[in-house]
């Protein structure tokens, strides 16, 4: 099993980090106490920092109404002094809210896609963003790193460069506001969490494994392995292997199975299609037979670059390999209309070619989902990260 129990994940994370990236049992060690601990990590789950909270209690909403989100063993159990001083000291600036990040703008757009703009400690802001789906649920896309060296041609974040990798508390402190707002601004239920925001995963794997941990243990924020997915554009075919044993599901953003096209697409690239295959291969082989084998492919479809039927028949042969050659792979192939970013290069191809590609993907046997794009109209949609600031601002 690839889902964490708080005392197997107590043995993969140092004292240096800060609670929101602690188990249950070493934050206990910081503050004297399980029930201290746990506390804590009760607020943590559902989006209110205990250190704001039981310090000067700012929430806007009721204590009676928070509370009722709490167990009901510790719906009265406060932190006390001493805990609350313990918890302060472990962030530089006493908090989580406020100290590893801040909410600094908000914007939302008509289908409700909701894109958070964070600023943190030293300045430099990272944008993370909440899709409902109907009345039912949310996805939240997670950002793990500020900008990206990866250069995808057609992504905004791309175009930033990278400026640094975000550390585990930064990572973790997107999903924190992404429950505070979820639940004040009413938005479904988070239920999905997705490596797609900002940045490239690989390039700051041992901190995004930490966070797949957190977000997958179950006395923390007790999210399914199988809905947490990081996506990676594969910088080496060792790539994978970082997450081989991380809970979560693996993606790949393939966006063209043609060498030369793909180099195009994505010009950081520096093996064949064929050799970064491989390696997706190797670690789906070491991953659990039951539901680990899971895997995504993903395409970025741009009119008249690699929408057309040789290139969806050039992508099913490549992606046939993979279901051949891993016992129990379980393979979709994500279709992405193009997003624009302010520039000329691409075009969103038209809904009839899209349509047409994955016709053409089932025609082998290969199965295919159109990603339908949110959030665009707020540049908040997939391609489109970019720290842009627009409409509300939170103060």
């Amino acid at each position: 099993m690839l889902r964490h129990t708080a005392q197997a994940f107590t043995a993969t994370v140092s004292t240096t980090r800060g609670p929101i990236s602690m188990g249950v049992e070493e934050l206990a060690q910081q503050l004297g106490g399980l029930g201290r601990a746990r506390l804590v990590w009760d607020y943590y789950s559902i989006g209110i920092d205990p250190a704001v909270y039981f310090d000067d209690s700012c929430e806007t909403e009721s204590i009676e109404t928070i509370q009722k989100l709490l167990p009901s063993s510790r719906r009265s159990q406060p932190l006390g002094k001493e805990a609350l001083d313990r918890l302060s000291s472990l962030y530089p600036a006493g908090r989580l809210e406020g100290g590893v990040a801040s909410l600094s703008h908000i914007s939302q757009s008509r289908d409700k896609t909701t894109k958070l703009l964070l600023r943190l400690a030293d300045g430099l802001e990272v944008e993370t963003v909440i899709i409902p789906w109907g009345d039912t649920r949310s996805t939240v896309c997670i950002s793990s790193q500020v900008g990206c060296r990866q250069g995808c041609t057609f992504c905004a974040t791309g175009r930033m460069g990278k400026m640094r990798s975000l550390t585990s508390d930064e990572i973790i402190a997107q999903f924190f506001f992404a429950k505070k707002i979820s639940r004040t601004h009413h938005l479904p239920e988070i239920r999905n969490v997705v490596f797609m925001g900002m940045g490239e995963p690989a390039d700051n794997a041992e901190n995004v494994v930490r966070a797949t941990q957190i977000l997958t243990t179950r006395e923390l924020f007790q999210l399914s392995a199988m809905k947490v997915t990081v996506s990676t554009v594969a910088p080496t075919p060792d790539a994978f292997q970082q997450f081989v044993h991380a809970p979560c599901v693996l993606a790949w953003s393939v966006h063209a199975a043609n060498n030369e096209l793909r180099k195009k697409l994505v010009p950081t690239t520096q093996y064949s299609m064929e050799e970064l295959r491989q390696g997706l291969i190797d670690t789906l082989l070491q991953r659990p037979m039951n539901n680990f084998r899971v895997v995504m492919l993903e395409v970025a479809l741009m009119d008249g670059v690699n929408d057309s039927l040789k290139e969806a028949d050039e992508l099913a042969e490549f992606a046939r390999v993979l279901v051949e050659q891993v016992p129990g792979c379980k393979m979709t192939v994500n279709l992405i209309p193009f997003n624009d970013i302010g520039q000329h290069l691409y075009r969103k191809p038209s809904e009839e070619r899209v349509v047409a590609f994955q016709r053409r993907l089932w025609e082998h046997g290969i199965f295919t989902h159109i990603r339908n794009t949110r959030g665009d109209d707020e540049s908040a949609a997939c391609g489109q990260l970019a720290t842009k600031k627009r409409k509300e601002r939170i103060e």
